[in-house]
């Protein structure tokens, strides 16, 4: 589908992004990049929701397909050694989404010289998806009043899979998830007469061991649920017993009556805890993402299209990590998708220090998102 020499300048794009990462809410260079290649093919350019993001729209009238990439990178020193590493340190794409950036570009290179003939292929830039919800602030600021659209799709590369593979279930895709912060209070004292001090490392070590057991206690065997603790900040010398502890970790279910019961009880079990060891317990619990939920219709016509280029459409379980995208799916059908990344022998995550999105696949990403272009505006 794409001239080699086109595919060559997408990867290209992608070591460039790659090299100069941007954190969420801050990517300035790579909105000004995105914006001027698509202005010189012909795409009707628009900056500014969430600061950062870049909306472009090709074609008239319905109905409008909407295709989404995230843009922004990590706070994570790189160690991938690769040529093209990041020259910024404390920051880097490890999650690819410089990879996701550059297939959408491909794409839209593409759509452009085909021109559309009927509806509108309405692209979205998304900056700060890394837990800063940039959809969700794209959407409040009228993403979608201002470009409505017919439905909307999401790609994330996916090391989890091998290449050929594409996930697109009728439902459940991504967990719910929500961040805690649990201040554990108390009197402090020398580490020889701990009957003099309260006891907060006791009551942290309690409140962690059992947060962690609130989904196998507290919701049913057959609705998913995480508690995880990780980080424990406590204490400055050997012989001191601290008057202070913080916990922080994450929650993640998918029902919503399951992300009430992990609430209630995270704040029962610190109050608890901490009361038990003569302590008290101040809690932060708030809520970031809901649940990517797919709508089934938009998911069958993404294997259908996934299908007609030879994918493997197999379905495999949702996965436990969140994605802002949940909250453009809460506002117009739509899917998200895996695309199989995974690379040859060692095969960092999503995250790790040592990702780097595999070049392999940017092609195939990109050709999927113009056949579901042409077929998704065929009305």
């Amino acid at each position: 589908m794409f001239d080699q020499d086109h595919i060559a300048e997408a990867i290209a794009w992608r070591h460039d992004l790659h090299r100069h990462p941007e954190l969420g809410f801050e990517e300035h260079r790579t909105s000004e990049m995105i914006a001027g290649l698509l202005t010189g093919w012909g795409w009707r350019v628009h900056r500014g929701l969430a600061g950062t993001g870049v909306v472009a729209q090709m074609g008239q009238g319905a109905p409008v397909i909407g295709l989404r990439a995230d843009i922004d990178a990590l706070p994570i020193n790189e160690a991938t050694g690769a040529a093209h590493a990041s020259t910024i340190p404390g920051k880097m794409h490890a999650c690819g989404h410089d990879g996701h950036t550059a297939m959408l570009l491909l794409a839209a290179r593409q759509i452009a010289a085909e021109g559309v003939e009927q509806g509108t292929v309405t692209l979205i830039f998304q900056p700060a998806e890394e837990s800063e919800g940039g959809a969700r602030v794209m959407v409040e600021q009228g993403l979608f009043t201002q470009f409505p659209v017919d439905k909307v799709f999401g790609i994330h590369n996916w090391p989890g899979l091998a290449p050929g593979r594409f996930v697109a279930r009728d439902d459940k895709m991504m967990a719910a998830f929500s961040v805690f912060d649990i201040e554990i209070l108390g009197k402090g004292g020398h580490g020889a007469m701990p009957e003099q001090s309260d006891g907060v490392i006791a009551a942290a070590g309690r409140t962690a061991a059992a947060l962690q057991e609130i989904p196998a206690r507290a919701l049913s065997p057959l609705e998913p649920g995480v508690v995880s603790v990780t980080q424990i900040h406590s204490g400055s010398a050997y012989n001191v017993c601290p008057d202070r502890a913080v916990l922080s970790g994450t929650c993640r279910w998918f029902g919503a009556e399951a992300g009430d019961i992990i609430e209630e009880r995270v704040r029962r079990v610190a109050t608890a805890e901490a009361a038990a060891q003569g302590c008290t317990a101040n809690i932060d619990y708030q809520r970031r993402y809901p649940a990517t939920i797919n709508t089934a219709p938009e998911a069958a016509l993404a294997r259908e299209v996934a299908a007609e280029m030879g994918l493997d459409t197999a379905m495999t379980g949702p996965s436990m990590a969140s994605e802002d995208f949940a909250f453009m799916l809460n506002e117009v059908p739509g899917a998200y998708l895996w695309l199989g990344a995974a690379r040859e022998g060692d095969n960092p995550g999503l995250h790790s220090a040592k990702f780097d999105f595999n070049d392999a696949v940017l092609p195939a990403g990109a050709e999927f998102w113009v056949r579901l272009a042409r077929r998704a505006t065929r009305g």
